[in-house]
Order: structure tokens, then sequence, then C-alpha cells
């Protein structure tokens, strides 16, 4: 069969003839369907992941995907580590994949749950969301921004989101879908455009896929100059490092609010949690993109473009989806 294999970590996989897998153990061989390109699938094949040395070599790109079963059904399901799901044939355990619904594009499918449960149990999980609080989103025209916006009303029932963004056109549409306010990131003082929603109405929780300077604005609008101002907890929780991988963070500033600082990813959520939010979470998520929504723009390429695919940069908030046998 044709694969996304690869040979060596820090090189892009190459299109290229890989050995059909065959079941063993309690997995099903399955045919992929397709196969979304993640930040997670680039650093496991560039050696930069603190799961890179499990990757075996040669071996097969793709963490996750959309397959079809003997049956006929359509699943989203892990590849088993041993067996990637940038192939046209991959290993899965029918135990844990997920059964489509009705009328979903398996291409879309393949693109939303890794942006969709980390976005869900950053609110859940981490920033311990309750109905009616304000929410802000530092880098919200990304993929998991713009369906952290969708969800926070949609799935969380959030008061106000307001969505801070590079891509104007992104940001205009995100008003469609959920966001009652924009902040575009090119405006010459972002800390008082924050500064100012927050005096309207403070935020409670925060979701960062910037970091960076739009971090360390955004945390200067979040402490309080007055030593009188009324306390006010804010949980800013850190996801994405687009921005930069540092920043600067005076000590007043947290001294001085009710500023709640943490991170979100594989190493601060338990793997029960994903596993819960897996089973639990994800045929919702799945209904929603069925029925209309929660929207996710994909860009469909053949696996047999992996190779210049792979190191290119997609369009701001679209994810691109790998279909084998293309």
């Amino acid at each position: 069969m044709k694969a996304a294999v690869v040979r060596a970590l820090g090189q892009p996989p190459e299109y290229a003839d890989f050995p059909d897998p065959k079941a063993r153990d309690g997995a099903i061989v399955a045919t992929v369907e397709a196969a979304a390109l993640k930040n997670l699938d680039r650093a496991l094949v560039s050696g930069t992941h603190y799961n890179s040395a499990r990757l075996p070599l040669p071996g097969i790109a793709g963490v996750d995907g959309v397959a079809r079963l003997d049956d006929g059904r359509l699943v989203y399901a892990n590849a088993l580590p041993a067996q990637g799901m940038m192939a046209e044939k991959t290993l899965i355990n029918p135990a844990s994949a997920v059964e489509l619904p009705e009328g979903i594009d398996p291409v879309v499918a393949a693109a939303v749950p890794n942006p969709a449960l980390s976005a869900w149990l950053s609110f859940e999980h981490r920033a311990h969301m309750r109905e009616g609080q304000h929410v802000l989103v530092l880098g919200a025209t990304g993929v998991t921004g713009s369906l952290a916006v969708q969800l926070a009303k949609a799935a969380f029932g959030a008061g106000r989101v307001v969505a801070a963004g590079r891509n104007a056109a992104r940001l205009e549409w995100l008003q469609t879908v959920g966001a009652d306010d924009v902040i575009p990131l090119e405006t010459e003082d972002l800390a008082t455009c924050i500064a100012a929603q927050h005096r309207m109405q403070p935020f409670d929780v925060v979701l960062d896929y910037l970091w960076g300077p739009p971090a360390e604005q955004a945390l200067a609008a979040l402490g309080n100059v007055d030593p009188n101002a009324t306390s006010h907890v804010t949980r800013f929780v850190q996801i994405g490092d687009m921005a930069g991988s540092s920043i600067t963070l005076p000590a007043g500033i947290l001294r001085s609010a009710g500023i709640e600082l943490v991170g979100m990813g594989f190493g601060s959520v338990p793997a029960a949690a994903w596993a819960r939010a897996a089973a639990d979470h994800l045929p919702r998520l799945f209904d929603m993109v069925a029925d209309g929504r929660l929207h996710l723009q994909t860009e469909r390429r053949p696996l047999s473009q992996v190779e210049d695919v792979w190191t290119q940069k997609e369009p701001s908030g679209t994810r691109v989806v790998f279909v084998p046998g293309q």
C-alpha cells in the first residue's frame, strides 16, 4: 500500500510503498478515508515531541483519522502506535472507535477531534468554566481558537465572548458564529482594548493560543493599577505559543489581580480525562458538525502530496486533511 513513510526523525515523510497491516491482538484492519495534518503530527516526526522516540522507524505518520470498516461504517479512531493513519490502510482498536453520524464529511470529521477536544478540555478541565461567564480567546482566527469561540457559546453557555486575532476576514466571520466582539491584534494598543473590555465586564476565562507579546499585553490589561480595586478571578489558560515561547511578566501584575495562570496540554491533563472526553464528547462534537452548529474549514489534499505539503503553512483557520488513494 501507499503511505506517508517516516524514515528518519527531522525529515518530512515520503510518499512510498509500505507493507499492508495485518490484524492482531484484537486490532482490525480498516481503510483510511482521511487524516488531518496537525501540529502534533509535525512535532512527532520532527523529533521535538516527548513521544517522538516511540515512533517506530521506518513508520507511518498520522496519529488519528477517519476510517471505513469492512461493514461500511465510518469511524474516527486513533492508529495503533506502530501503524499511522496517513496510509491507505491502518490498524485500529474497534472498542475505542467512534462511529460518525450520517451526512458528515469524512474530511471535516478527521479535522475535528484534535482541536475540538483541546478547546473542550481547556474550558472544562483547566478553566472550570461556568455558564454565563465572560471569555477572551487570544489567537481566535486559528483552527483551535475558532472552535473555542464557537464552543464557548454553543457548548458552555458563555455570556460574552471576545475574539482576538490577526485575520480581519476571520474575525468578521467569527462574529457570525459566536463572538460578541473582536479585537484585531494589529491594533496599536492591544492592552488598552482588552482593558476596556475587562472594565465593561470582567473576563472570567482567557484561552491563550499565542503567548509572546500578545499574552504580555493581555496579562497587563488584567492587572489593576488601583490598589482599592475589587479582585476578580480570571483563569488564564496557556495553550499555544504561535507568537513566542516566552514572555516578561512583572510580578506586580499577579499581585494586583485575581489572575490564575495555568497551562493546557497532554502533560497538564490526566490521560484519563482525555479518554473520558473522547468517549463522552466526541459523538456530540460530530453531531454539532453534522447539523451545522460547529464549523471548521478544511483543505483536502491527496496523500501523494504529503512531502510538499508537510512543511507548507496552511491558510489561517484552515486544517489540511490528506485523502489516501489520490
